[in-house]
């Protein structure tokens, strides 16, 4: 055995802060194996994981093992010592007379086989492989990018995000897109509509009732109108804010075409994810709008007729 040759060693210390389950979950995903074999590396003094390694191939190993939370040495090859290899499912095994005879997996593809030099299923050379992504993890930790296959999670885990907004008519938040906005328009009118002709009705009964109706009648429909028109923005990525160039001469007549024509976020923005597809019942109520002036002409025309 020549004198630059090392092995990684393992006494069961852990890096500081590294809890033991967090070591042997990193430790699971670092040599691809169950979770039985790993605990073998623990209670058992030195246990052997690699061996035959030149010494800048021992100090990336060590790194790796360093970032799944272990403490290893590297050891030269000539020293003495008891020692539990584990070979049988390191990333690599350089010798052509493997110590044991147990069974290894790939690091790359998984296959399982006698410990070799290379993958049987997929060709590549073990230790190349291991060295090669163990110098994109240091690659990868230096310019802060994205974790390497050693490394243990960063980000926080937690629920993924919305696919799409939650649909709520009576509220200032939530986006909703050009023919929803239509829809919700229509429907609210046409409940404006019968709730006027039912404050009418009062006024036979009650003059002061019927004024008492319509005006509660009148601040409900401007309140919805103002929800459904700041949704309406939000899909657009503005602030609902801008609800108040309504009340600008000239700009308040053009306004309200380019909250109806001016088309929404397609993924999602700063108010939320997108709504949801549009249903048939809101693409009928829609299309509604265009019998609009079609009853306004008619109505023009039939009107003077009678009179």
């Amino acid at each position: 055995m020549s004198a630059d040759q090392y092995r990684i060693v393992f006494d069961g210390e852990l890096v500081a802060g590294v809890s033991p389950d967090t070591a042997k979950s990193n430790l699971i995903r670092l040599f691809k194996c169950d979770a039985g074999k790993i605990e073998r590396l623990f209670g058992h003094g030195s246990v052997q994981i690699k061996r035959d390694l030149s010494a800048r191939e021992a100090d990336r190993y060590l790194q790796a093992l360093h970032r799944a939370g272990v403490q290893a040495r590297k050891e030269p090859e000539s020293a003495k010592g008891f020692t539990l290899a584990i070979a049988e499912y390191a990333p690599a095994q350089p010798s052509d007379a493997p110590v044991i005879t147990e069974q290894m997996a790939c690091p790359k593809c998984g296959h399982t086989q006698p410990a070799a030099i290379e993958c049987c299923s997929c060709g590549i050379v073990i230790q190349k492989y291991l060295a090669r992504q163990a110098l994109q993890g240091e690659t990868s930790a230096q310019s802060h990018s994205t974790a390497h296959p050693y490394a243990p999670p960063r980000a926080e885990v937690g629920e993924p995000p919305a696919e799409y907004s939650e649909l709520k008519v009576f509220t200032i938040h939530g986006r909703i897109g050009r023919l929803r906005y239509l829809a919700w328009s229509m429907a609210l009118m046409a409940a404006a509509l019968g709730l006027l002709l039912a404050s009418g009705m009062t006024f036979a009964a009650s003059t002061v009732l019927g004024v008492i109706l319509t005006g509660v009648f009148g601040i409900g429909f401007l309140l919805v109108s103002i929800q459904i028109g700041v949704q309406r923005l939000h899909d657009v990525g503005w602030s609902g804010w801008f609800m108040l160039l309504y009340l600008v001469p000239i700009i308040g007549t053009v306004f309200p075409l380019v909250v109806l024509l001016m088309p929404g976020n397609a993924g999602p923005n700063r108010f939320g994810p997108p709504q949801p597809p549009n249903s048939r019942a809101v693409k009928i109520l829609a299309a509604l709008w265009l019998l609009v002036p079609v009853v306004a002409i008619l109505t023009a025309i039939v009107l003077p007729t009678h009179q």
